[in-house]
């Protein structure tokens, strides 16, 4: 038997919910990339809210780093508004969403497929800016993720982090919108390894459903600072009533800016 690979496996899994293209598959409109030009930089890490204008001044001739944010989304607005942009994604389906609008709109950016566990093809120090949209939950070290980032960014270097509010994991919230009802059921941290039966891992697995992980704020927020990082501001985002009944009750994602 095929011994099994996480990271081959969330590849292929995002593969998937590329081609059937949900929010974080669909490619910006071309409007969204004219506004960049023009200052205008409309770029989300999490369901909803807009990264502040006050963290991407300047943003011009920056070298700057995406990952796992393929879907023609932040890596081509990062590039129309100036910005030196790599893009680095497990999924080449996501990559060919930002090849797609950088060829539809005249946009000089760069793709690498990859695993964001494993940076080592980046040198020390070569760039100003990561951006990480919400993707810490498929990754199961998420420390060693945060000591990678503080290596690959120049002193002074900034990483923007979306990351799943720990809370959410308390819940089976397929469950919950069947019952109408929020009920714990889960200890933190969560893992789909450990916090599940085998036969329900299985079963996504068979219909290749991405694994995830749910970190804890100790490696979340305290694994940043520890990595070196200072943590100079966040912000907290909501999803839908339809996506989690959480979301009538607390925040479910958070956005950390860290430097350098």
């Amino acid at each position: 038997m095929k011994k099994f690979d996480l990271s081959e496996h969330t590849a292929m899994a995002w593969d998937e919910e590329s081609i059937e293209e949900s929010q974080w598959c669909t490619p910006v409109e071309s409007e969204v990339i004219e506004k960049a030009r023009n200052g205008e930089i409309e770029l989300k890490l999490t369901p909803n809210k807009f990264v502040p204008s006050s963290w991407i001044e300047n943003i011009k001739g920056k070298d700057v780093l995406c990952v796992g944010s393929g879907g023609g989304q932040q890596a081509p607005i990062l590039a129309a508004a100036g910005a030196n942009v790599i893009s680095y994604d497990i999924s080449q389906e996501q990559l060919n969403k930002d090849l797609f609008v950088a060829n539809r709109d005249k946009l000089k950016l760069q793709t690498i497929k990859g695993d964001m566990s494993d940076l080592s093809m980046f040198e020390d120090e070569s760039c100003d800016l990561i951006i990480n949209a919400v993707s810490d939950i498929f990754v199961r070290d998420i420390i060693k993720v945060w000591k990678e980032f503080y290596r690959v960014l120049r002193p002074g270097g900034e990483l923007f982090s979306g990351v799943i509010n720990p809370s959410f994991f308390l819940f089976d919230h397929a469950e919950a919108q069947q019952s109408g009802n929020l009920t714990v059921k889960h200890k933190l941290p969560y893992s789909d390894f450990t916090s599940i039966t085998q036969k329900k891992r299985q079963k996504m697995i068979d219909n290749g459903v991405p694994l995830v992980f749910g970190h804890n704020l100790e490696t979340l927020i305290g694994g940043q600072t520890k990595a070196g990082f200072s943590i100079i501001d966040l912000y907290e985002d909501w999803w839908s009533d339809e996506e989690t009944l959480l979301n009538k009750f607390s925040p479910t994602t958070i956005v950390t800016r860290a430097r350098k």
